[in-house]
């Protein structure tokens, strides 16, 4: 019988489990390359190292509760009920273990010392990491009989370690502040971000309980979660399938599993209506976000037997060629997860996994499991393939749009800008600007209001294309999309070239109301589908018009909210002219230029996507059936940005 990766192993975890690779190096000066960045992800890198560290006693049989607070001044506090760090004195440096754990890198259980048989910690690096980029951290360990408690401050120990209670109770806390010298653009952490990651974790480490606590009272309303799922990684594809708003194909999730020695991995899949697919993989509960053997060995297999069931089967024409993995893949939801005692990971941020072995077993389960559960499912099984033919005769119709919009957009090597594009005069793609503007009016009076040295102006009109309820051929043969892709230059899709982008600034300029914001989501939408690189790297903006114009005698200012509306009415006196703006197309030009066009007065937000992955499945529901969500995104995923337009 095989050995459960779950159970408690039986190796002692104490001061002789920790060995020593290295001492702690400069972590100050590069922190770049053990947290990813020094920007909002990698502050967020921070907390998840010393959770990763609560999850493998969890692997180890020995933690069920793992809290995770948000405490006010940016400070962390991640408590588990594992067996605690060793507190006896390590054989190798003559200090107390936990003191190695913090100050050393290159220190911990999991380098074969007995304590873990799987862990995402491979590196060994994460609490030291932590406390070097920490103005201060406090540990404290309870291992059944004591209380001890150490601080550090930016690595540095600062007490020596010391009992300061007794306890019949294990576990670890550890409290810690991000240093603002190091993580210069925020030290707020994000709650929603947290709770993802956190959620996660409880969903791949079934009848673990999760909890996320706010207790931030300088900006934010205390709140909490709870996550405690007992279905593992089954309720996880249940959680995502209802998260894309798309139907089921099959009855029921998909389960496969299997182990070969210290390796196991199990899978939860499910084909939707939908026109991508969601693929979630992961190793030792750690996201792989650039995948790696396993979800290159998952991906590849799928393939495998679906085109040979098909085959098999009489479900594809005796002389007709394979169907592309691409195709088979539309639709699919699906989690791998797999725990392996030796992940090789290929950074410390643990990105993607290189383990050969383990992508073997990964192609084995799906070989053998996924055929029988075809075979014994008939029905599900014509379903999936039928809709991978209709994937595959949309994706040729795509590329036969696609030429034909090239042929359309250029004539003997050079392009031709679409007849609505009225252009800047400069070329100089490092200064210039479009603005994307809902309807002709509107346009009309931003061209006559613009600067036409270097802003282009750039009307739509009719009903814009919603792409996530569309598949690619009819997003390129679109007639209110093709002006846009003409204009930018760069391309879309696996074609995007953002050196051939034309414009610094890409504005979506649309009305203040529930017509605007819709399309503006409209709009963003397609850019994160086809163009996501202009959000990575700052190029979309949304202008901001004013609401109100307030105004006595020859006095006036543009009020941008209710609030600022009240404030001026106030300032002049408390009695004014009140102007309601009903759209773009009802200001002239001059009033489009002082209000939204002018960069010394214009107020714009720049949308920017921290987490690819979150901000995928956020498009995906709000571009579902539900419409009154998609304002919130607009709140939730661009950044005020007034300074950077001066």
């Amino acid at each position: 019988m095989e050995e459960n990766l779950n159970t408690p192993v039986s190796g002692s975890y104490d001061e002789n489990s920790i060995q020593v690779l290295e001492g702690l190096e400069a972590v100050r000066k590069r922190p770049g390359m053990y947290i990813g960045s020094t920007g909002e992800r990698g502050l967020h890198h921070l907390v998840y190292e010393i959770v990763d560290n609560s999850i493998d006693e969890a692997l180890a049989g020995y933690c069920d509760k793992i809290t995770v607070e948000l405490l006010d001044d940016g400070i962390i506090r991640v408590t588990d009920n594992g067996r605690g760090i060793p507190v006896g004195i390590n054989p190798q440096k003559g200090i107390p273990t936990v003191t190695v754990v913090f100050t050393i890198l290159h220190a911990g259980g999991k380098f074969g010392g007995g304590g873990y048989k799987v862990s995402g910690g491979l590196h060994g690096v994460g609490a030291s990491v932590v406390n070097a980029l920490s103005s201060w951290l406090e540990v404290e360990v309870s291992d059944g009989k004591n209380i001890y408690k150490q601080r550090y401050e930016k690595g540095n120990i600062v007490t020596d370690l010391e009992i300061i209670g007794t306890t019949d109770k294990t576990g670890t806390v550890v409290t810690f502040k991000p240093d603002p010298t190091i993580f210069t653009d925020t030290t707020t952490y994000d709650y929603d971000t947290l709770l993802t990651r956190l959620r996660e974790q409880s969903f791949l480490n079934a009848g673990i309980r999760v909890a996320l606590v706010d207790k931030r009272t300088d900006v934010y309303e205390p709140k909490s979660d709870e996550f405690y799922y007992e279905g593992g990684i089954r309720s996880y594809v249940e959680f995502l399938l209802e998260g894309i708003k798309k139907e089921r194909l099959n009855n029921e999730v998909i389960y496969l599993s299997g182990e070969k020695q210290d390796e196991s991995a199990e899978i939860a899949l499910i084909w939707s209506t939908a026109y991508d697919n969601k693929i979630m993989s992961f190793a030792n509960t750690l996201h792989t976000i650039d995948g790696g053997t396993h979800e290159q060995a998952f991906r590849q297999t799928v393939a495998r037997v679906v085109n040979k069931y098909a085959h098999d089967f009489k479900k594809l024409k005796v002389d007709s060629d394979n169907l592309k993995g691409e195709d088979i893949m539309e639709g699919l939801v699906a989690v791998v997860s797999v725990k392996l005692s030796d992940a090789q990971f290929e950074s410390q941020t643990k990105a993607k996994l290189g383990n050969t072995s383990i992508g073997t077993l990964v192609r084995n389960i799906v070989n053998d499991k996924l055929y029988q559960y075809l075979e014994e499912h008939p029905n599900e099984a014509k379903i999936v393939i039928e809709k991978a033919i209709a994937a595959s005769n949309a994706r040729e119709a795509a590329q036969k749009a696609r030429d034909a919009s090239r042929n359309k957009a250029g004539i003997g090597g050079k392009t031709r800008m679409p007849e609505k594009l009225t252009d800047c005069i400069s070329d100089d793609p490092t200064k210039t600007e479009i603005f994307i503007v809902e309807g002709d009016s509107a346009g009309g009076s931003a061209v006559e209001g613009r600067n036409s040295t270097y802003q282009a102006i750039l009307p739509l009109w009719g009903k814009m294309l919603n792409v996530e309820k569309a598949r690619d051929d009819k997003v390129y043969g679109n007639d209110k999309l093709t002006p846009v892709i003409v204009a930018l230059g760069t391309g879309i899709g696996e074609n995007f070239d953002i050196e051939k982008l034309r414009y610094d600034k890409i504005v979506i300029m649309a009305d203040a109301d529930v017509d605007g914001s819709h399309i503006r989501t409209l709009l963003l939408t397609f850019f994160f589908r086809y163009m996501p690189q202009l959000i990575e790297t700052g190029h979309i903006y949304l202008a901001q018009p004013p609401l109100y114009r307030v105004s006595k005698g020859k006095k006036h200012f543009d009020a941008f909210t209710d609030e600022e509306k009240a404030k001026y009415i106030e300032e002049l006196g408390g009695t004014a002219d009140v102007q309601r703006y009903k759209g773009l197309g009802e200001m002239d030009p001059d009033q489009l230029w002082e209000t939204t066009l002018n960069p010394e007065v214009r107020t714009m937000l720049r949308v920017t996507m921290s987490d690819a992955a979150l901000a995928d499945e956020t498009f995906t529901m709000l571009m579902g059936e539900e419409v009154e969500p998609r304002k919130q995104f607009i709140e939730e995923n661009a950044v005020f940005a007034t300074d950077l337009d001066i």
